[in-house]
């Protein structure tokens, strides 16, 4: 299996650059950037122009460079959080321009990225901005949620957090007591109870500081994974699976890898995408739900 470069890894990393070299003092010389990241001209503008925008920058002779003002304002922190949402075009413009600017402000703590590829929010800006505003102003909200079985009324819930989990926006609210997520997209008929305040729990807060996913279960299970030789080095050079920890280094070249996983499509996606190089150790009834799935598919059962 060869090696093969994530587009969205490679913008990250150019523009993170970018944003770094700006936040310095540095001037930009598109046509030696070109060179440089091996792009062509046209995508080191669109990178100063538009992804980049935000920072309003000033063009002088040719060169970018942040005006005055602005200049050393970032952080390393705040250049780390940019990397993590630096392909951020999928979102719809106008919201993606403004959503950068609080991501790179720390004293917001309403939305939190876990990877790349963004969902198009295109009419839903608006109950986006709503649902961010009451996040920071601590209001409660009400809303329809669509679920299979019909819509379900949720009301006087406690917005905590807006979380994009590999591309899709979850709210995370305490609903009567229990910290739970809901898809964005799947929520209807907004209401910002403006009067209605809480204040958050610290428990459920740090429940959401700890989690690197968006099932926010209590119950936790521990899952065991075996990796071929074959895909070792892609679970070695980035997380794959939310959580995963490297256990043992085989001598055949392959990997134990353990996770903890709230509920089965957790890790079961990730398992499909990679046979036959992985295989769950256990639990061993995992492994059995995911070969009676197979059979099914291919019509076997």
């Amino acid at each position: 299996m060869a090696a093969q470069t994530d587009p969205q890894e490679t913008i990250a990393y150019r523009l993170s650059e970018l944003l770094r070299r700006l936040n310095e003092g540095q001037k930009l010389d598109p046509h030696a950037l070109t060179q440089e990241f091996g792009v062509n001209l046209r995508t080191v503008q669109r990178d100063l122009n538009e992804r980049l925008a935000f920072l309003e920058l000033e063009k002088h002779n040719g060169h970018y460079r942040i005006s005055g003002p602005r200049l050393g304002l970032l952080t390393q922190q705040d250049v780390e959080r940019f990397a993590s949402v630096a392909g951020l075009q999928g979102l719809h413009p106008r919201l993606g321009s403004e959503l950068l600017k609080d991501l790179l402000d720390s004293r917001l703590q309403s939305l939190q990225i876990r990877g790349h590829h963004y969902e198009d929010l295109s009419g839903r800006e608006d109950s986006f901005r709503q649902l961010k505003q009451a996040i920071e102003q601590r209001q409660t909200v009400s809303f329809r949620y669509r679920k299979p079985e019909g819509e379900k009324l949720v009301q006087g819930a406690q917005p905590y957090r807006l979380v994009n989990q590999s591309g899709i926006w979850y709210l995370a609210a305490n609903d009567g007591g229990t910290l739970k997520s809901y898809t964005f997209t799947k929520m209807n008929g907004l209401l910002v109870e403006r009067e209605q305040h809480f204040e958050p729990d610290p428990a459920m807060v740090a429940r959401l500081e700890q989690e690197d996913s968006i099932w926010l279960n209590a119950q936790k299970t521990e899952v065991v994974l075996k990796i071929g030789r074959d895909a070792a080095g892609y679970f070695q050079r980035r997380q794959l699976i939310a959580g995963q920890k490297i256990e043992k280094e085989l001598a055949d070249g392959g990997l134990l890898v353990s996770c903890l996983i709230a509920h089965p499509n957790q890790i079961l996606p990730t398992v499909r995408y990679w046979l036959p190089h992985v295989r769950i150790i256990s639990p061993e009834g995992l492994q059995a739900e995911l070969e009676q799935q197979l059979q099914a598919y291919l019509g076997l059962a």
